[in-house]
């Protein structure tokens, strides 16, 4: 448990802002097999709460960016992207970013569930997003353009299963 302390004392969260958005941007690239338009960017500037970087003894090493989404008769907390560098992965950073997505949640109270898409062949996304109590919901066929496989799966967690944990 001391060990876990430690980690999570190393690592804190900041605001995205037009200082660093670049730094987001770098982390994407590196992380994620897709590429984000300009226009993501200027979006994440406005998302406030909603988009964090995470900073390990002051390196940007990850980021969280979500988005309201009100479709389907349902408000639901959309994660777009959350992402760590590998070597950083394992130190509970990837945690600490859905902790925070968990805490906006709770804070809000009215989201029936948080969700996103994750490529069908990441198991290790997969696994941790399970690890907290994130279950497939559907696969959606062809959902990603440019890489290869295609297909991802819509992962969803219900949001009142926070309300009701402490």
């Amino acid at each position: 448990m001391a060990a876990a302390v430690a980690k999570r004392r190393d690592t804190e969260l900041g605001d995205v802002t037009p200082h660093n958005i670049r730094q987001l941007r770098t982390l994407n690239t590196v992380v994620f097999p897709v590429t984000y338009n300009d226009k993501f960017y200027k979006d994440v500037l406005e998302l406030g709460e909603l988009a964090k970087l995470a900073y390990f003894n002051d390196i940007v090493v990850g980021g969280v960016c979500c988005r309201v989404d009100t479709s389907q008769d349902r408000r639901r907390l959309y994660i777009m992207t959350l992402g760590c560098l590998r070597p950083y992965r394992r130190l509970g950073i990837g945690t600490i970013l859905l902790d925070h997505v968990f805490k906006i949640c709770k804070e809000d109270g009215k989201f029936d569930s948080i969700y996103l898409h994750v490529q069908v062949s990441n198991e290790e996304a997969l696994s941790f997003y399970k690890r907290f109590g994130f279950k497939i919901k559907e696969k959606e066929e062809k959902y990603y353009k440019r890489i290869e496989p295609t297909d991802a799966y819509v992962l969803e967690k219900d949001a009142q299963d926070l309300l009701h944990s402490s």
